[in-house]
């Protein structure tokens, strides 16, 4: 499992839509899971799962978006892959779960 938290002052739907472009466009086998929208008075929250073929560890890999925004606030984001290891009982061959985070910092 591979983790990055993020504030970034930008607008929510162009960043949002900039997340989904970039990491679809990012990958031959990237797919968009699901999504989940929310929002409550001036906050807003958005998740985004996202699905890859990883050639470096001959797995799937999987990448969760949330997106959170209250008022006029910064976009509060946190991004955790999964799926990434080969292994039963410990995690190796990370390599897919990072390298499918770095493609989402290339887009902040």
């Amino acid at each position: 499992m591979a983790k990055l938290e993020q504030t970034v002052n930008a607008d929510f739907d162009q960043l949002l839509k900039r997340i989904e472009n970039g990491i679809l466009e990012g990958s031959l086998s990237a797919s968009l899971e699901d999504s989940g929208d929310v929002c409550d008075g001036d906050a807003r929250c958005s998740v985004r799962v996202f699905d890859r073929y990883s050639y470096a560890g001959s797995n799937r890999v999987s990448l969760s978006v949330t997106l959170f925004k209250n008022a006029d606030g910064p976009v509060h984001i946190t991004a955790i892959t999964s799926g990434g290891s080969q292994a039963m009982f410990f995690k190796i061959n990370t390599l897919g779960e990072e390298a499918f985070l770095d493609k989402l910092r290339e887009l902040l």
